[in-house]
């Protein structure tokens, strides 16, 4: 039992690590039962496709009106109280949702409201959640600590929540709902074993606008994260685009039903889990810099092939080697803005690149849907990889900035804002 902890969680990362690590299991999995729950829930109370569109864009639209702000409160006050309480305020929404399902007095205009509750306190969650590990694991174990959290992610969220939250709701219309709030419950109860450092800030507290300034100052004069921010944003645009039409991509073009869609998202968390393992070999071997151009090439790469492929297993194969890209990705970017951000600092500019990665998606869903209409189920993935393309030629001489970032921290030097 203690060698398998050991490979989960090893303990030169500490025991608040694990405390955390545990945390994010129980979270991630009561979203993942929400994940397939939500829309279920959604389309059960509405045939209206504006409204079940509603559904999924009011979860992300508090990142767009309240991610600033959560941000400057994650660099305020203690991070985890502000996770906390903010999943306890889901728990609640959850709970008075359950009621009116019980009750039979459930609509779609009681769902969406919920849906956005829900959102917003995710927001604030979420922007204090992040700033958590880089307080209790030392610099050069952030890749292999950030890989351990984007287990949670994967497992949890993606691959046994999902078909556990479909299988309650279809036991019982409340059962997903019941069983997230108590695991978010659970979740927060595990924080407070945590012990964290009490962050030196500089100055006293300013308006909530200084703040916001202050952290959108230190991020565009910061080299490698300003990099960072820009590829994320620009990139979820052309992804956003190709993967709004994914089900019908799925469906008509490679025929494959109900059942081969949920393969393909279960091809690509299968390849998450091989970046997940790998990640601790090839932070040793390769750049910091290398993994990044690779990766965007990989993405790039990735639209054209399933712009061109009508083979089923192919596809299969296409995911499998973009669900290792990307959370080969999601945590090297992690890992590189946790290294370079001051801790006091860490919610604000944290808050900013999550904005980017929303507001990508929803800006490039609404692009990808428009381009179907004109030119057919494959024209975003080839809008996704013409502007991919463009884009990566344009950040490429950029890229050297997390190059040295990576440089940096293998030497041990401070990482300083750089213009």
């Amino acid at each position: 039992m203690t060698r398998l902890a050991e490979t989960l969680a090893p303990e030169r990362l500490g025991r608040s690590f694990r405390w955390l690590w545990a945390s994010s299991w129980a979270s991630q999995l009561g979203d993942g039962f929400a994940l397939a729950a939500a829309p279920l829930l959604v389309a059960s109370q509405t045939h209206d496709p504006f409204l079940v569109a509603m559904g999924a864009t009011l979860g992300h639209l508090p990142w767009l009106l309240f991610g600033l702000f959560a941000g400057v409160v994650a660099d305020r006050i203690d991070r985890r109280m502000v996770v906390a309480v903010a999943d306890g305020c889901r728990a609640v929404v959850l709970l008075v949702l359950t009621a009116t399902i019980v009750t039979e007095q459930v609509d779609i205009w009681m769902v969406l409201v919920a849906i956005f509750l829900l959102g917003t306190a995710e927001t604030f969650a979420d922007s204090a959640y992040v700033t958590l590990m880089p307080m209790v694991v030392q610099k050069p174990d952030y890749g292999i600590a950030n890989a351990r959290l984007q287990s949670g992610t994967l497992i949890g969220n993606q691959m046994a929540g999902p078909p556990i939250g479909a299988a309650l709701f279809a036991a019982g219309m409340a059962f997903p709902f019941v069983a997230q709030a108590v695991l978010l419950v659970m979740s927060a109860l595990l924080l407070f074993r945590m012990k964290i450092p009490v962050i030196e800030r500089t100055h006293e507290p300013q308006h909530v606008l200084a703040d916001i300034r202050e952290g959108l100052h230190w991020l565009w004069h910061h080299a490698a994260v300003r990099t960072l921010t820009l590829t994320i944003v620009s990139f979820n645009v052309t992804f956003g685009a190709a993967w709004s039409v994914l089900v019908l991509y799925a469906t008509q073009r490679l025929d494959l039903g109900e059942v081969g869609f949920g393969l393909l998202t279960t091809s690509m968390a299968l390849g998450g889990m091989l970046g997940v393992a790998s990640y601790g070999w090839l932070e040793k071997h390769v750049s910091l810099g290398n993994i990044m151009r690779a990766g965007l090439i990989l993405e790039t790469l990735t639209h054209v092939a399933l712009a061109v492929t009508t083979v089923p297993w192919i596809a299969l194969v296409i995911f499998f080697l973009f669900g290792a890209h990307a959370f080969i990705w999601g945590t090297t970017s992690s890992s590189v803005r946790q290294r370079a951000v001051p801790t006091e600092l860490q919610g604000r500019v944290g808050s900013v690149y999550l904005i980017g990665v929303f507001g990508g998606m929803v800006l490039g869903g609404a692009i990808g849907g428009v381009v179907a209409q004109i030119w057919g189920v494959t024209g975003p993935f080839w809008f996704a990889f013409v502007g991919s393309a463009l884009i990566l030629a344009v950040i490429w001489p950029q890229l050297r900035h997390i190059a040295h970032e990576d440089e940096l921290i293998r030497t041990g030097e401070p990482s300083a804002p750089r213009s």
